[in-house]
């Protein structure tokens, strides 16, 4: 995949250069409403709010690509394809 590609930016309204990378999701904040409402459903018994996954039947996870536009910096996500690794040329 190209490090950099011409992608339609929203905020300047027309395609401009685009730096690509692979997106990756920041740390769960502990203190979020979501997060504590989870620990307090999993506490005692009864276990797990959802079941755990156990057999996977994928090998591979779809890799998001995070856009940052290189005239403003203005980021997009677009939904990337199926693979095991991701090289940038």
């Amino acid at each position: 995949m190209p490090k950099e590609i011409a992608a339609y930016c929203s905020r300047c309204r027309n395609h401009q250069l685009h730096a690509i990378s692979v997106y990756k999701a920041g740390k769960r904040r502990a203190l979020a409403e979501g997060e504590r409402r989870h620990e307090r459903e999993k506490k005692g018994y009864g276990g797990q709010k959802y079941s755990l996954q156990r057999k996977f039947s994928k090998t591979t996870k779809k890799q998001t690509l995070k856009l940052v536009c290189k005239a403003c910096g203005h980021a997009q996500h677009r939904d990337g394809m199926r693979l095991k690794k991701l090289d940038f040329s």
